[in-house]
């Protein structure tokens, strides 16, 4: 551990570099698949904006408890279910997973597609949940 931090003093500049580029990954791919947004932003949205809200998570996971109102597409089935999505191409749609993971690169998929308003929710159904905001079963 002392020999961290020593190269850490030695190579301030190489380090500060370093992490000046991983913050600036991190920042740039959480972009590219939509912006993440709150569990009380996702409410706001569906009741202002009359967002959609799309369930990536697997059947079995979406049965025990979604979000009221969302569409279970699975991650595994998004290339060839996203014509169903067409016709909210011009509305807002959230995308929920698990823990806020897959909803990144089906966001991506997305935007590739022509969607242009994806936002992701922020910690997933995880979140959701731990909010103590209501599922349907």
């Amino acid at each position: 551990m002392e020999q961290a931090f020593e190269f850490i003093v030695n190579h301030f500049i190489l380090v500060s570099v370093f992490i000046f580029l991983l913050v600036a990954f991190f920042v740039n791919e959480g972009k590219q698949g939509g912006a993440a947004i709150s569990t009380s932003n996702l409410v706001t949205m569906v009741n202002r904006d009359d967002a959609k809200v799309i369930d990536v998570r697997d059947s079995k996971d979406f049965k025990a408890g979604h979000i009221a109102g969302a569409t279970n597409i699975p991650f595994s089935a998004i290339d060839a279910r996203m014509g169903e999505l067409e016709p909210y191409k011009d509305k807002p749609i959230v995308l929920v997973c698990k823990m806020g993971q897959h909803s990144g690169s089906v966001g991506r998929k997305l935007k590739a597609g022509g969607f242009t308003n994806v936002r992701r929710l922020s910690g997933g159904m995880g979140e959701w949940s731990a909010s103590n905001l209501p599922v349907v079963k």
